[in-house]
């Protein structure tokens, strides 16, 4: 008999907020995490601004040991430490120094590229003859899953303990394999999430792409406008999403706090054919994500109540609200409420399914839908298909009982998952 899933941990180092309290107060609010960043300036960046979050020496110490800080170059895994950690702490969960590991926890934390700084410092002393003075923690700082090891050991966990690699879907995907080995009875609980580097060596390929808005660097807090009919290109971003997924007998056990379920979700690829390609999403293969994901949580599209999109702020916006109506067989009036977070911290990229995964979660459990900030004029074409009212500018105080999340990456690959209330 497959297991229950629920959330009991949150954890999020975001451009508007870095832990719980403060990120959710910031998402009500409506506050924008997006910032002009005056060396993309001196780099001549035609997109001047992203979102970052604000980190200070003395909450890196919190987190790190001394040891730990001599050398350490990587924004990801400084983000993806800080909320692991606190998604660890909020489930109730010990961090201990006992011998043997905890054999019923492990670790799926996801990233699409890490440690380009300490890359960069790297490459600059080997060039100069340098070698020894790389110190030791340059490889971990700057393999894929360094990430999951600076949490695994840490936390100790003797589970599985692993890093996934896809695009802007990594977050999503990550809560979805630990999802899946939860539910099979492999391992009692499993921390999830993702995090994403930040500065110009992440970003500067995607200004190149011209995908960056440049015409926003004087007012960077109005520069991401998903849904919006003046968007303008997606806002870089960085940061880290965590939570803490447990087995539903094994969190009632130790009477855990708990903030929603997961009923389960879909991932697949478009193949890069039939429209899709390595920028951009097979339309069918979208909509088989939504009702394969649906099929899996045994769920009606009646039942949705709310969608956390991916919406980007781009053309696209308008072809993902397509794809939801095909899948959902739901229109105008009918259709369910829908958001998206990238208006308030850019989009975060391989960190962007989980800390949007965090900002839903919170949502159904403390009965609120956030607003749509940016999106005073949402585009017409949005409008021929869905009811304005759909598209909430101001956080609106209602019950949520259903939420589907979805995030859509680069190399035509999807995941969505779907949460419900826990009562």
């Amino acid at each position: 008999m497959k297991k229950r899933v629920v959330i009991t941990g949150l954890g999020v180092a975001s451009p508007n907020g870095v832990g719980i309290e403060e990120f959710e107060s910031a998402i009500k609010n409506g506050k924008s995490g997006v910032t002009f960043h005056p060396k993309l300036k001196e780099l001549n960046f035609s997109c001047q601004i992203g979102g970052k979050p604000e980190v200070s020496e003395e909450k890196l110490k919190e987190y790190f040991t001394p040891l730990q800080l001599r050398g350490l170059n990587s924004s990801g895994i400084i983000y993806g430490v800080i909320s692991g950690t606190d998604a660890w702490r909020d489930a109730g969960l010990e961090i201990s120094d006992e011998k043997n590991p905890d054999w019923d926890s492990g670790i799926i934390f996801g990233t699409g590229i890490l440690g380009v700084d300490k890359f960069r410092e790297a490459i600059h002393l080997i060039d100069a003859g340098k070698t020894r003075r790389l110190g030791s923690t340059s490889v971990i700082q700057t393999m894929a899953s360094g990430i999951s090891a600076y949490l695994g050991g840490i936390l100790g966990c003797g589970n599985q303990v692993t890093t996934n690699s896809s695009a802007c879907t990594t977050g999503t995907e990550a809560l979805l394999m630990g999802f899946e080995r939860i539910q099979a009875g492999k391992a009692k609980r499993m921390l999830v999430g993702s995090c994403s580097d930040d500065g110009p060596y992440v970003w500067g390929g995607f200004d190149a792409m011209r995908i960056l808005p440049g015409k926003y660097n004087d007012r960077p807090k109005a520069a991401s406008r998903p849904m919006s009919a003046s968007a303008a290109g997606f806002v870089p971003g960085s940061g880290a999403g965590a939570l803490v997924l447990e087995d539903l007998e094994s969190a009632l056990e130790r009477g855990a706090k708990i903030y929603a379920e997961v009923l389960g979700g879909e991932v697949n690829s478009g193949g890069q054919r039939a429209g899709g390609s390595m920028t951009a999403a097979n339309d069918e293969a979208v909509q088989r994500c939504i009702r394969g994901a649906l099929k899996m949580a045994n769920i009606d599209p009646q039942q949705i109540d709310a969608i956390n999109g991916h919406l980007t702020a781009t053309t696209k916006d308008s072809v993902e609200i397509l794809n939801w109506t095909k899948a959902l067989q739901r229109e105008n009036k009918e259709f369910p409420v829908i958001n998206s977070l990238k208006g308030m911290i850019g989009h975060c990229l391989s960190a962007s399914g989980s800390i949007e995964c965090v900002a839903s979660v919170l949502q159904l459990k403390n009965d609120f839908i956030f607003g749509n900030i940016n999106c005073e004029d949402p585009d017409p074409e949005i409008l021929k298909m869905i009811t304005s009212e759909k598209i909430p500018r101001k956080t609106l105080q209602q019950e949520t009982k259903i939420l589907a999340k979805a995030s859509f990456g680069f190399g035509d690959v999807n995941a969505v998952v779907i949460f419900r209330k826990f009562a």
